[in-house]
């Protein structure tokens, strides 16, 4: 079974995060929601609070088979400044694991150096990226090597859908999109 850590910091976008974690989850993934301190109740952007399954202090890329990153700019500021998030990103890049950010979050994968060209964010955080490649509104889920990008709250099902189907394969994926009647996301 292919295990992801999602880790949140207070300021997460709730839609994201939970939509991710719940797809990937009736994909047959193993998802860690992980903190990044001790404290396991971690508040959104919205004031929806949840409970992590723990910290992410100790994991290591080679127990994992991807990060994905939530939006949100509070908890993508936090991600970006988070030692142990930015050193997990720059090794899972180097052992050529799956990498994955929705909304704001390629900002923290810029500041691991983790971004490749070719990718998509939230609207008004292409701005504050240096690295080339934008592919704006063009697409909901865009991958390039081992990273993969999504745009908002609103692509959050269709970016679950495109990880199930890269790390457990199209069938699960295809039946997935059925059971979810997300027929607006486009075949990846």
């Amino acid at each position: 079974m292919s295990k992801v850590l999602v880790p949140i910091a207070e300021g997460f976008e709730e839609i994201e995060a939970i939509a991710l974690i719940d797809v990937m989850r009736r994909g047959g993934i193993e998802v860690i929601m992980g903190s990044l301190e001790d404290q396991l109740m971690v508040k959104g952007a919205h004031g929806v609070v949840v409970r992590a399954d723990r910290p992410i202090e100790g994991l290591g890329a080679d127990e994992l088979d991807m990060i994905v990153l939530p939006g949100g700019w509070g908890g993508t500021k936090a991600l970006a400044q988070d030692a142990t998030v930015q050193s997990l990103l720059k090794e899972m890049d180097a052992k050529g694991k799956n990498i994955g950010a929705i909304c704001a979050a390629p900002f923290a994968l810029e500041a691991a150096g983790v971004l490749k060209e070719g990718y998509t964010c939230y609207p008004s955080i292409e701005e504050q990226l240096q690295t080339p490649g934008f592919q704006g509104a063009k697409h909901d889920v865009v991958e390039s090597g081992n990273v993969m990008t999504s745009r908002g709250p609103g692509t959050a099902i269709c970016f679950g859908l495109a990880i199930v189907k890269k790390l457990v394969g199209d069938k699960a994926a295809e039946g997935l999109k059925a059971g979810l009647l997300a027929d607006y996301c486009a075949a990846r």
